[in-house]
């Protein structure tokens, strides 16, 4: 089974050389291919890729040729991948290669979606923005408790993807709720969903893209929208 990594990265070149160090360690044991996002950078982030697959076959630089944004850098990636399953992996080495493993395990045995959780036992959170720590937490206590939401970390990017199940699947978000988006809608037609435990650490070098107004926005229109669709299947 080919399991295809994809990895949006915009100005990265300052982490995206550690970031598929620890990968090709981590999968050492799984037929994979990296395929790296080049989303409009201005540094030398496609550069420093195009040295990464020099050394690693299995890495290949892919140009988004799409606007500029975290969600048509996903989905270039996602069209892009030839695997059975997706894995979002950031650029930034915040997630951590050796919870893979376990993911394609629970794919293998029947799950569409496998989402690495912040949340469960044996999973955290270390460092990063505050603010987009509280604003995590809250978003995926609602979706947990008020709509039994089958994920306890939605609004975690590092998920795996059965492929013929994400492409079936329309989107609107332009941003980082693109993850949260795809799960509900998976949750909505049905697929089978499960949480594993994962460590996230914040960034080593550059800046978070966090934006707490942005973030407020698109999240606050999912949940509403969620909700919405939770209530009227409660009614029927």
């Amino acid at each position: 089974m080919l399991i295809s990594i994809v990895i949006p990265a915009r100005n990265e070149e300052n982490n995206i050389g550690q970031t598929v160090e620890d990968l090709e360690k981590g999968l050492k044991n799984l037929h994979h291919e990296t395929l790296i996002i080049n989303d409009h950078s201005i540094d030398a982030t496609a550069a420093k890729v195009s040295e990464l697959s020099a050394l690693h076959p299995s890495v290949k630089l892919i140009d988004n040729t799409a606007e500029p944004g975290f969600a048509s850098t996903l989905w270039t990636g996602f069209r892009a991948a030839s695997g059975e399953a997706v894995v979002v992996v950031m650029a930034d080495s915040s997630d951590d290669p050796q919870t893979i493993p376990g993911m394609t395990d629970k794919f293998t045995e029947g799950y569409d979606l496998v989402c690495g959780s912040r949340y469960l036992p044996g999973g955290g959170k270390k460092g990063g923005p505050k603010a987009q720590g509280f604003f995590s937490f809250w978003v995926n206590k609602y979706l947990r408790i008020f709509l039994d939401f089958p994920t306890s970390d939605a609004s975690n990017a590092f998920k795996l993807y059965r492929r013929e199940c994400l492409l079936a699947t329309a989107t609107e978000e332009e941003g980082f709720a693109l993850s949260a988006e795809l799960a509900i809608k998976l949750w909505q037609q049905g697929c089978k969903i499960i949480d594993v435990p994962t460590v996230w650490k914040g960034r080593a070098a550059g800046k978070s893209k966090f934006k707490f107004h942005w973030a407020f926005r698109s999240y606050g229109r999912l949940l509403k929208s969620a909700s919405a669709w939770k209530f009227k299947s409660c009614s029927r």
